[in-house]
């Protein structure tokens, strides 16, 4: 007899334990957790959407971020509530199950003052989850589902001057200006900035530099600064240096600056190749000669020159004054009217004589 009670018990029981689970709990396998990208830059959006699977009609969702490298936007699919490190939305379909949902979202954006690549994620839990008319209720989702995400600038490649003006002469120290710069420029823990130099057979070059501590590097003998690198990164990066080149033998060269990251292998980040043209002396340029005909200023010209122009102004002067402003009357029409004056009168007097 007791046995048979026990028996019966037993069973009991265990209907009971399965009747309970299916009456009050089922896991909800359906869900995805979406990111509308995985690489956001300072700035932008990223949309985390919550996929059920099926119809529910009540739920309770969070999603945790880092607010050192997002802040909230909105959300869809229940009322928000942020709550500083992660965003509770809560949904209760208040007309008994006509109204379900079958997915929500939030946005969040990427902090505009980001200068380096963050990796992080966004983590969600649920609760209170249950079917389109609270028949079932699923099990609350305690263990995060993570998404990962990365917020990175767009990030510019860096750039190398090396700058002079002037002829470059043999054995003579030339001042030049090296530079390497980037608007955004990545990251590197240990970067390192060298040179390669070549010219003429048997030629030396030397790129010297000092640093703070008052100790001359030859960049192309053995690099500048730490030899395990030093940090670069950031916005408007900008490191200029100021060099002297040193060229042993007149000819053609070439200088090759190259940054490069000591913790991959010496791999190159940015390279740039100069080239020089050593001369064996100075170039003397000559003095421009005045034309020999033209006194341009009297107070540079020489003694012979002045002379010169005062006896041609003279010159032209005089030749000024001879010169008559009318045309002289000649002599010869003077007497012919004389004569014939003369010649009337005489006339005059022959023909009064002849009358009487």
């Amino acid at each position: 007899m007791k046995k048979t009670i026990c028996i019966i018990t037993a069973i009991a029981l265990f209907t009971i334990l399965i009747l309970s689970k299916n009456a009050y709990a089922a896991s909800l396998d359906t869900i995805d957790v979406q990111l509308s990208k995985t690489t956001v830059r300072p700035g932008e959006e990223v949309t985390v959407t919550i996929q059920f699977g099926q119809d529910l009609g009540a739920y309770t969702f969070d999603v945790a971020y880092d607010n050192h490298i997002f802040e909230y936007v909105s959300a869809e699919g229940g009322t928000p509530n942020d709550l500083t490190d992660k965003v509770r939305v809560v949904f209760h379909d208040s007309s008994g199950g006509t109204n379900p949902r079958t997915n929500m979202s939030v946005t969040f954006r990427a902090k505009a003052d980001i200068t380096t690549s963050n990796p992080t994620d966004f983590a969600i839990t649920g609760e209170g989850l249950s079917n389109a008319d609270t028949s079932v209720t699923f099990d609350d989702i305690t263990t995060p589902i993570e998404k990962n995400v990365t917020v990175e600038p767009e990030y510019i490649d860096y750039t190398l001057h090396l700058a002079s003006s002037g002829d470059m002469i043999k054995g003579e120290e030339k001042e030049m200006q090296l530079s390497y710069s980037s608007p955004m420029g990545r990251y590197y823990e240990h970067a390192r900035l060298i040179a390669e130099a070549t010219g003429p057979q048997n030629a030396d070059v030397q790129l010297l530099a000092t640093d703070e501590s008052s100790l001359e590097h030859d960049i192309i003998d053995s690099g500048w600064g730490d030899a395990q690198g030093y940090k670069i990164g950031g916005k408007d990066v900008s490191q200029v240096l100021n060099v002297r080149a040193i060229f042993s033998d007149a000819g053609d060269y070439t200088i090759t600056l190259k940054l490069i990251d000591r913790d991959n292998s010496d791999q190159t980040i940015a390279e740039q190749t100069f080239y020089f043209t050593v001369l064996e002396t100075a170039t003397i340029t000559p003095p421009e000669e005045n034309n020999p005909g033209e006194v341009t200023n009297p107070e540079e010209a020489t003694e012979e020159e002045e002379i010169e122009q005062i006896e041609e102004e003279t010159s032209q002067e005089k030749n000024q004054e001879e010169t008559p402003t009318q045309l002289p009357k000649t002599g010869r029409n003077k007497y012919v009217l004389a004569i014939g004056v003369i010649a009337i009168l005489v006339a005059t007097c022959i023909y009064i004589n002849k009358r009487k």
